[in-house]
């Protein structure tokens, strides 16, 4: 059967797709459903109709599942970042475990009974709203031609406007109408994606949880060259001449919007607000930051703290343990501290350390997971491909009195192999070749194939494979899996309550020769 499109079906959802949608059958045709939940059945509208399946939009809920709440924010439905927020949060859990379990059945290829006896209970959030240290808000015009801050539309770069996400911090939307005002006020424009033309991008905010510090950084479409800027140093207007009224706002630093003085003097009377900056980026692309970044007030960097927990422990207590990070505007940290705490706590615990090990992190970023290692482990190495996070990672060593991790810059497939590959014993020495533990914790592509073949030869008693996309990591497990290693533990950490992203653990030991 196929059915038309703008043909209008009732459909009982039976299951749920890995981007969040519905899944049911009319007449016996499956289709999927955005915005319908597991036990739904609703009145849908077909948009698009494919020989074996199709697609519909949901027009009205006829009787609701068991599973269903009341979403928090009213632009759920149109925004792309939170699929599950109609969704009551337990079965969420369940939806994510099952996700995981799949990806590692369908792609790795492992039996049932191979991942139900390793599986562990997914890592739950206390609370699943204003958990994100992050946001990236675009800027825009509505139709009247004043400036706007929200969120993209799902699947389009249309902004739907709204300072109040449920995910964000409170303070965020406090930061965002000083920003918009400042805007209205001072006619500064928005940039518009289609001309090229406007100055205000997007804007960062960044909240150090345990420190309660608060960064800002406005994305500019600054244009003018560096001789065409207002004369004198680019400083910034730091916290201690502020306190001690030794400068003024008005000769604090290179001016790149308009008025200036003004904007930094609002924000900088929000509470807890510690550093302001830009970022230029002139380029038609979808990539938000620019590598050029220069602070106009306060401090360059925030700091934050995470505590190791014991993950052996039903609650999951604090050791007293924790390490502080330096972030800047470019940093790589993950967004959501509490669970943070305990995704690289149960790295810890997998990783099995007990002083006297070698290990190598790969993908490392600013050396948070390196730095956790590091305390008990022999020796760390960290290997990332941006050079201000491996500067970043240093600085936090440093600040955590951590001697024991080297970081490198490079490729994880590049820097891997030339140590491994390496004749010069001054290079890499035996135990660099041939490391107990390998950490690795790659973005959602996953591994490289070149790296994944240097871990195979490298040989290390166990991996922690960190995934942020279970399709890619069961891919990447398979071949690990078929090159000696067999799955030991897999657990599940929610990061993103709401969405349907979910970190996965898993330890790999070396199967015993026979």
């Amino acid at each position: 059967m196929e059915l038309k499109k703008n043909n209008k079906v009732v459909v009982t959802i039976e299951d749920m797709g890995a981007e969040g949608e519905g899944i049911g059958k009319a007449e016996g045709f499956p289709l999927f459903i955005k915005d319908a939940i597991i036990g739904d059945t609703v009145e849908a509208k077909v948009i698009k109709s494919k020989k074996h399946y199709g697609y519909a939009k949901l027009e009205k809920v006829l009787s609701p599942s068991p599973f269903r709440v009341q979403p928090v924010c009213r632009f759920h439905r149109q925004c792309g970042g939170c699929q599950l927020q109609a969704m009551r949060y337990e079965r969420q859990l369940l939806f994510k475990q099952d996700k995981v379990r799949n990806n590692l059945l369908r792609i790795g290829g492992f039996s049932e009974a191979e991942i139900d006896s390793v599986t562990e209970p997914i890592v739950d959030m206390e609370e699943p709203f204003h958990y994100r240290n992050k946001a990236q808000y675009p800027i825009g015009a509505d139709k009247e031609g004043n400036p706007v801050a929200g969120f993209y539309a799902g699947r389009t770069h249309t902004i739907i406007a709204n300072t109040d996400c449920a995910l964000g911090r409170k303070e965020n939307q406090e930061i965002l109408e000083t920003i918009l005002a400042y805007m209205r006020e001072f006619h500064v424009p928005p940039y518009d994606e289609k001309s090229g033309e406007g100055l205000v991008r997007h804007v960062l905010i960044r909240t150090g949880f345990d420190s309660g510090e608060i960064m800002v950084c406005l994305v500019l479409n600054y244009r003018k060259k560096t001789e065409e800027r207002m004369s004198g140093k680019n400083a910034a207007f730091s916290h201690e001449s502020k306190v001690s009224g030794k400068a003024s706002f008005a000769a604090a630093v290179s001016s790149y919007l308009p008025h200036q003085e003004e904007l930094l003097k609002r924000l900088s009377q929000i509470k807890n607000m510690t550093s302001v900056s830009i970022s230029i980026n002139i380029e038609k692309t979808n990539v938000i930051m620019g590598k050029e970044i220069h602070t106009l007030w306060g401090k360059e960097c925030i700091s934050d703290s995470i505590r190791v927990r014991d993950m052996t422990k039903a609650d999951m207590a604090f050791t007293g343990e924790k390490l502080e990070f330096s972030i800047s505007p470019l940093s790589f940290y993950q967004v959501n501290p509490y669970q943070t705490e305990k995704l690289y706590s149960l790295v810890l615990q997998y990783a099995g350390l007990t002083g006297q090990e070698t290990v190598w992190d790969l993908y490392c970023g600013i050396g948070t997971i390196s730095l956790f290692l590091a305390s008990r482990a022999k020796q760390v190495y960290g290997v990332e491909v941006i050079s201000q996070a491996i500067t970043d990672a240093r600085e936090n060593a440093r600040r955590n009195d951590i001697t024991n991790a080297e970081f490198f810059v490079g490729k994880a497939e590049e820097v891997l192999p030339s140590f491994y590959d390496s004749s010069d014993i001054l290079k890499a020495d035996s135990a660099m070749r041939h490391p107990d533990v390998i950490v690795v914790d790659p973005p959602r592509k996953g591994c490289d194939s070149a790296c994944l073949a240097t871990m195979l030869k490298m040989a290390p008693g166990r991996i922690v494979y960190v995934s942020c996309d279970s399709a890619t990591l069961a891919r990447d497990l398979r071949i690990l899996c078929d090159g000696g290693y067999e799955l030991s533990k897999v657990r599940a950490v929610d990061q993103f309550g709401g969405t349907v992203h979910v970190e996965t653990v898993c330890l790999l030991s070396k199967k015993c020769p026979v």
